[in-house]
């Protein structure tokens, strides 16, 4: 029994690890073969449900050998639904953050008077942040206007177009 409730005390132990240091250790998983199954997660889910479980197995039927089997049956089963979930979850995610190719197309306001030869500043929204990014055009363009990105030009500037309404 108490090596049933080891196991599912290293399994809890290792979940809260992972819960802290959050993907830090994917290497690890990645060098033995795991790929996006194979995961902190997972490996705490399965020892976690082997663990307890089959203590769980044991007290109610007193036969070790049920209780191993029961234990390691729920243990890749939880395992398997972590890993399932991970995997989904991860896909789920759009890239992180928003690359800058994405701001063309957006439209913005002048915040700054954009002259004809030189900078001004557009406030636009990207994935529901404000940004505000120094603008180019090909006029001047007075502030208050609205304005649509067509090129990015680094990673702090834009050019820009007059929008007409």
């Amino acid at each position: 029994m108490a090596v049933f409730f080891t196991l599912g005390g290293l399994g809890a132990l290792l979940l809260l690890i992972f819960i802290l240091i959050d993907d830090h250790l994917g290497g690890i998983f990645d060098a033995l073969g795991g790929g996006d199954w194979f995961t902190g997660a997972s490996l705490a889910a399965f020892l976690g449900a082997l663990g307890f479980g089959g203590a769980i197995v044991y007290s109610l039927s007193g036969s070790l050998a049920l209780a191993v089997a029961c234990g390691s049956g729920l243990g890749l089963l939880l395992g398997a639904l972590t890993a399932w979930g991970m995997v989904k979850m991860r896909a789920t995610q759009e890239g992180g953050a928003p690359a800058s190719a994405d701001l063309v197309g957006l439209e913005g306001t002048v915040v700054t008077l954009i002259p004809a030869d030189g900078y001004g500043e557009v406030r636009l929204s990207q994935s529901g942040h404000l940004v505000k990014l120094n603008a180019r055009a090909a006029g001047p363009i007075p502030a208050g206007s609205p304005v649509e990105v067509t090129e990015v030009l680094s990673a702090t500037s834009v050019r820009v177009i007059p929008l007409y309404r």
